[in-house]
């Protein structure tokens, strides 16, 4: 993945990957990106390049967020971080430009990358967790 930040409105959005989930995963990830805030952590909703219901983000790049991504191999790791926001697990993987945080327990994976203002701050996965919680059920 890659994402190109910028401060001002005047930047480029954020240019991300598509995921490409099952045709069941995909129905999910459209209903969320319905439930997606405008704002989120003080930022405006500016989704990435290309346009798709598979992606979103606040800020030109500070937050993006992915559906239907593969799962993760940390996730087979048992020293893996998690935190938990609202009734939504996320699992945490550190990197220098910024925390990534995947879903778990749910049907479809939703990934989040922060930039690195947001190191020690889940706000926005509070603010995504209603909207998740609603649209991505917990997997059996």
């Amino acid at each position: 993945m890659t994402a190109a930040a910028g401060c001002s409105p005047t930047d480029a959005p954020a240019t991300v990957t598509v995921p490409s989930p099952s045709a069941p995963e995909a129905a999910l990830c459209r209903a969320l990106h319905k439930e997606l805030p405008r704002s989120l952590a003080g930022l405006d909703r500016a989704d990435p390049k290309p346009a798709s219901a598979l992606t979103a983000g606040w800020g030109d790049g500070a937050i993006v967020l992915r559906c239907g991504v593969p799962r993760p191999a940390r996730m087979d790791d048992p020293q893996a971080q998690a935190v938990e926001a609202d009734g939504v697990n996320w699992m945490l993987e550190e990197r220098d430009d910024g925390p990534r945080f995947t879903t778990t327990y749910r049907e479809t994976y939703v990934e989040v990358t922060m930039d690195t203002r947001f190191a020690h701050d889940i706000t926005p996965l509070a603010g995504l967790a209603g909207p998740v919680a609603k649209t991505v059920p917990p997997s059996l």
